[in-house]
């Protein structure tokens, strides 16, 4: 499709590098590149009216509170335009966990915005309610701005491991201050304000 954008791992393949405290391997893999444009399964069947202009008034959603954080499903999704397959496609996502930020519905679609603040219309098969969170994005491409994994939720605990900007976890739990998370299979402790992917002050329970 022309003007069809691959967004790998916000714009670039990122190398998720997770170093232990005191040693120092790579723990993360690029996923693979995707080149296929055709519609996913499960944006084969459109609903009745998406070949009307994306509407001003949202038809009936989820009905859960907006906006909510979500992260991809699948390791293949396409961003569109609009709400519907009839909808030109904007982007395409080939990082299966990244989070994402629903910020409107329309019948089974999602309108997302991405950690780089990328907005689009995603299906909702292709978003799963596990919460991940993406490390200081804003930081991504400092190589000096590794930051702490801790073995508890304070800032005077034991480092167990660092981690880049860039790097996407899955979050177990938030306390609105700190985030439990799970890094390649590595478990610690993380600033919730050092996160994108979980609200400042909000609480995230197991």
């Amino acid at each position: 499709m022309k003007g069809l954008h691959l967004r790998y791992a916000l714009l670039a393949a990122v190398v998720a590098a997770i170093v232990p405290h005191a040693t120092s391997p790579s723990f993360a893999q690029e996923e693979p590149v995707a080149t296929s444009q055709e519609a996913t399964p499960e944006e084969a069947a459109p609903a009745a009216g998406e070949t009307a202009v994306v509407p001003n008034l949202p038809r009936r959603g989820s009905g859960l509170p907006l906006p909510r954080f979500v992260s991809l499903k699948s390791g293949r999704v396409n961003s569109r335009v609009g709400p519907g397959v009839n909808y030109a496609v904007d982007w395409m996502y080939l990082k299966s966990g990244m989070p994402m930020e629903i910020i409107q519905e329309y019948d089974n679609w999602r309108r997302v915005r991405d950690p780089d603040g990328a907005e689009g219309w995603v299906n909702q098969s292709l978003l799963s309610g596990r919460r991940t969170a993406i490390v200081a994005p804003w930081q991504r491409g400092k190589p000096d701005a590794v930051i702490s994994v801790m073995d508890q939720p304070n800032k005077e605990a034991s480092v167990v491991a660092r981690v880049e900007p860039g790097v996407i976890g899955t979050i177990k739990t938030c306390n609105g201050s700190w985030c439990e998370m799970t890094f390649a299979g590595r478990e610690g402790w993380i600033s919730q304000a050092l996160l994108w992917g979980a609200y400042p002050g909000e609480t995230v329970k197991d």
